[in-house]
């Protein structure tokens, strides 16, 4: 006990910081915590004097998470992962084999839906409970093991557990384009309505950016109907009011039906366009955790 003393860093910032570490924000910290923002900051600098080391770069009253930090997020976030999981256990508070899925929303109506059943057939002992939000999953307002969403999108201090690819491409309806107009080319993208996906951090995808990565640099003056929810942008596509950027992943199902079309071949093909995580409480290895991780894997790199 005298060594562990001697070598733990202060306990009382490790709160703060694995907050801190997983919205990396002092702000959603403190607004989790219940504490004020200079609190937060405090016990981070608290935490740095005694490592030695920056865990997070301070810049235009934003922060980040240094290489060091997020290696020390992943293992305080384990560490209280444990001792979350294990008191809950103790408290018989979650249910026996119960496991929580986290995942964005479109790919959960869309994608996880469909194929849901098979994993209950696989699993019939296991009970799944899927969390769907627009959210990152920083901003999860409860604990998940299993976490699913697009690359690039903030995760804070969760480890990853693998990706997979995915592509995109533009998509509407077939009703949008008269018989004569397709396929389009990228130049005649400015004639028409490109519906937009427009959130704060642009942590998505977006026209410029995939004009950008096709090569189409000179395209300009783009006419944008903004949301700020990609499902509605989905739902705007499949109402005929213009054109979407879809995922292949989401919209494989409405191209199958006949929903949607491509009205163009140019796709951005991401190799690792998805990428699942492990929750705090997902990082203690646990058969039911192991047989989702194992079963999104399988479905999504198959």
């Amino acid at each position: 006990m005298e060594k562990w003393q001697r070598n733990l860093p202060p306990l009382t910032s490790l709160l703060p910081f694995e907050a801190a570490a997983r919205h990396e924000s002092f702000t959603l910290a403190a607004e989790e915590l219940g504490l004020t923002q200079a609190a937060i900051s405090k016990q981070i600098r608290i935490l740095e004097k005694d490592l030695g080391t920056v865990l997070f770069e301070r810049r235009n009253r934003a922060v980040f998470l240094t290489e060091e930090g997020r290696r020390f997020g992943r293992v305080v976030g384990l560490a209280l992962g444990d001792i979350s999981q294990e008191a809950t256990f103790m408290r018989k508070s979650r249910s026996s084999g119960e496991i929580v899925l986290f995942c964005q929303l479109c790919e959960a109506f869309y994608w996880l839906m469909p194929r849901l059943s098979d994993f209950h057939h696989q699993h019939p002992e296991i009970e799944l409970r899927v969390k769907s939000s627009v959210k990152p999953i920083v901003d999860a307002d409860q604990p998940f093991d299993v976490a699913l969403q697009t690359t690039g999108r903030r995760h804070g201090s969760y480890p990853l557990a693998f990706t997979a690819s995915d592509a995109v491409f533009p998509v509407c309806s077939p009703n949008y384009l008269g018989p004569d107009q397709a396929p389009l080319a990228l130049e005649d993208l400015p004639g028409h309505v490109l519906l937009s996906h427009r959130v704060v951090p642009q942590d998505w995808l977006d026209w410029d950016g995939w004009l950008d990565e096709v090569g189409a640099t000179d395209i300009a003056h783009l006419k944008t109907k903004d949301f700020d929810s990609y499902p509605l942008v989905l739902q705007a596509a499949v109402s005929g009011q213009g054109i979407a950027l879809g995922w292949q992943r989401t919209v494989e199902q409405m191209l199958d039906q006949g929903i949607l079309i491509r009205p163009c071949a140019e796709q951005v093909f991401h190799p690792a366009g998805i990428s699942v995580f492990r929750g705090l409480r997902g990082q203690v290895s646990d058969p039911a955790t192991e047989a989702l991780v194992a079963w999104l894997r399988a479905e999504l790199c198959a």
